[in-house]
């Protein structure tokens, strides 16, 4: 099964903090990719939806908070959680990225290891089907580090839709969720998939749970959800 790694999005003109903080992230498992200037980072963000920016303030050709603006006044870019990565470190300064939208402010220099344990944090509050913690309901484990699921104990077979569809609906148990969230959550969407297919998926992946099937609910009329219950 394919991979299904955390893309970071790091808009920084300094190829020495690029290289840094790439490394420090791949280390961890994640996909890093990189963007000199606010024009490229919006290119980018068109076609490939991150699921984290590193943002610095002070960019070529526009400031990182008219980016952060942009990205917030954006109702399909609005939730990408975003971390301000700068020199600028007065606190008015904290002020005006937090007031504009950013979830977190590292100041420069800083070390990288707090800079991916607040990366993390970040993910976990925001985005909990992108932790790297082990996932459970009933009999049924997911790892997100290896990107297998087991069942008592045995690693089953899994397609890559299916894992990411459990993958989200463990990190949001009890939570019902309509056709359309679920393709904007879990597929992207920048994706041209048809509502139906989620239900060929849903299918899909209570076959692989087989006796463990009954943790995905249809909630008539409205769409599915995870429940032990």
């Amino acid at each position: 099964m394919a991979s299904d790694k955390t893309t970071v999005l790091i808009v920084e003109d300094e190829p020495a903090i690029v290289e840094l903080v790439t490394y420090s992230l791949r280390e961890s498992g994640w996909n890093c990719c990189s963007v000199q200037n606010v024009a490229d980072a919006w290119e980018f963000i068109q076609h490939r939806t991150p699921h984290l920016i590193l943002l610095d303030w002070m960019l070529p050709d526009q400031t990182g908070l008219r980016l952060l603006s942009r990205i917030r006044a954006d109702r399909n870019f609005a939730a990408i959680p975003v971390i301000m990565l700068t020199a600028k470190s007065m606190e008015e300064d904290k002020l005006a990225g937090l007031n504009n939208g950013a979830d977190d402010y590292v100041t420069k220099p800083f070390s990288p290891r707090e800079l991916l344990a607040r990366a993390k944090a970040l993910l976990r509050r925001k985005s909990p089907e992108h932790a790297q913690a082990p996932m459970r309901a009933g009999n049924v484990a997911l790892d997100p580090v290896s990107c297998t699921v087991m069942m008592d104990e045995q690693k089953i077979d899994i397609g890559h839709a299916e894992y990411k569809l459990l993958k989200f609906l463990l990190a949001h148990p009890e939570r019902v969720f309509s056709r359309s969230q679920l393709l904007d959550k879990v597929w992207g969407d920048h994706v041209v998939i048809e509502e139906r297919t989620v239900d060929v998926h849903v299918l899909r992946l209570r076959k692989a749970l087989k006796e463990a099937e009954s943790l995905i609910k249809t909630v008539r009329s409205v769409g599915y959800m995870l429940s032990e219950k």
